[in-house]
């Protein structure tokens, strides 16, 4: 009789509930793949096959296979909920040992260090030293800076200007930055940094000369000369010819804070002349104070910034992500976690949004692939299939005992 035949069916209508249940109860799990039952049958064979008229001995479980589908992208608004949108994992290190996830529910340890809630540590492609790009053959632990941004020394100093094409000299003939009608017009105040990040103020006055399209500029640091004056000529449509290249050397100047010598120079490249009036158009110079942590953010190719008070960011890494031949050869390691196996090939890492690996969506979380609607179908397909083998049981042991009856 078929009692071992309806009882494998048995076993794989229950096995399918398991995973069923394993799903419902995942279905808020962040990053979560649900997983399908798959069934193969059973025949009895001997040595020479199978006869034409064999019948089949039932059913096993013969897979369960996690769906790794994309799920949908829920924004969060915190900086360090991480997903992806795409193919690839979240490349994490615990205690040594290399996992993979697509939970980005990321946080800060102790230590500063990057962590998901099991505190496996976030690895990130590393910034070189040089400052350009990253070391991409190499992976370490992204830990989040909250020290102070280093101030920079100013070294450049734009000054992009108009000056009018009719100014007439100024009515008092030697230069006195004291006296403002002994220059035309000035630049005011640019404040430039030294290397304690310091603020001084550098300022450029302008002396229209007798000689036509030629102007004289004068250049002070905290009322300090750095140089002497430069002479600057335009042409007679308003270009500037001279200096050639519209840079202008200042004399170093060393402050009073026990700061290094302040080198800059002033790029006056833009100025013009024409028209009726003075124009000031640009004042950025590339210096900067010491500044406090503002915030972190990480973009769409996974390069993760320290952005500064004083405008500076700096780059901490590049979140490094991870995919395989076949994800479903994976071994799983709970917490939405897997870790590489013989069956799902060697891992192939790299960067957000290169090759075919997905983009970051910083501020978001990958929601669980799973789909309440369909588990609940599934779960009453699952319970009809253990009913009809329970049943066929039942209606094998009235066949047997109706032949026991037998007289």
């Amino acid at each position: 009789m078929g009692f071992n035949t309806s009882l494998s069916g048995i076993n794989a209508a229950n096995a399918d509930l398991n995973v069923t249940s394993n799903n419902i109860a995942n279905v808020n799990t962040t990053g979560f793949k649900e997983s399908r039952a798959e069934f193969a049958d059973m025949f009895q064979s001997t040595a020479y096959g199978l006869s034409r008229n064999a019948v089949g001995s039932g059913v096993r479980v013969s897979n369960v296979a996690q769906q790794f589908s994309q799920g949908n992208i829920d924004p969060t608004g915190r900086s360090l909920d991480l997903a992806i949108s795409g193919e690839g994992f979240f490349t994490m290190s615990q205690n040594g040992e290399r996992l993979y996830t697509r939970a980005g529910n990321f946080q800060t340890d102790a230590n500063g260090y990057v962590v998901n809630p099991e505190g496996a540590r976030l690895q990130v492609y590393a910034p070189n030293t040089n400052g350009n790009g990253f070391d991409v053959g190499r992976l370490t632990d992204l830990q989040l800076l909250t020290t102070d941004a280093a101030p920079k020394q100013t070294t450049t100093v734009n000054l992009g200007f108009t000056l009018p094409g009719n100014a007439a000299q100024p009515t008092v003939a030697t230069f006195d930055p004291a006296d403002s009608n002994s220059y035309n017009y000035s630049t005011g105040g640019i404040n430039v940094y030294d290397s304690l990040g310091v603020s001084h103020t550098q300022t450029s006055y302008f002396v229209k000369t007798a000689n036509a399209n030629e102007w004289q500029v004068y250049n002070y640091v905290d009322g300090t000369s750095v140089g002497t004056p430069t002479t600057l000529q335009f042409s007679d449509s308003g270009a500037l010819t001279s200096p050639t290249d519209g840079m202008i050397a200042l004399d170093p100047y060393t402050p009073s804070t026990g700061a290094g010598v302040l080198n800059m120079s002033l790029n006056v490249s833009g100025a013009t002349q024409y028209g009726e009036s003075f124009a000031l158009r640009d004042t950025r110079q590339d210096g900067y104070a010491s500044g406090k942590l503002n915030e972190i953010s990480i973009d769409g190719t996974g390069v993760v910034y320290a952005r500064y008070s004083n405008g500076a960011d700096k780059a901490l890494g590049q979140v490094a992500l991870t995919t395989f031949t076949n994800p479903q050869g994976l071994s799983q390691q709970g917490s939405t976690m897997w870790a590489e196996s013989y069956a799902s090939g060697s891992p192939r890492t790299g960067a957000p949004g290169s090759s075919d690996f997905g983009q970051i969506e910083s501020g978001s979380l990958e929601s669980s692939t799973v789909d309440l609607t369909e588990q609940l179908v599934n779960m009453i397909t699952a319970q009809r299939n253990f009913q009809a083998n329970a049943q066929m049981i039942s209606t094998q042991d009235q066949v047997t005992q109706t032949v026991i009856n037998i007289r």
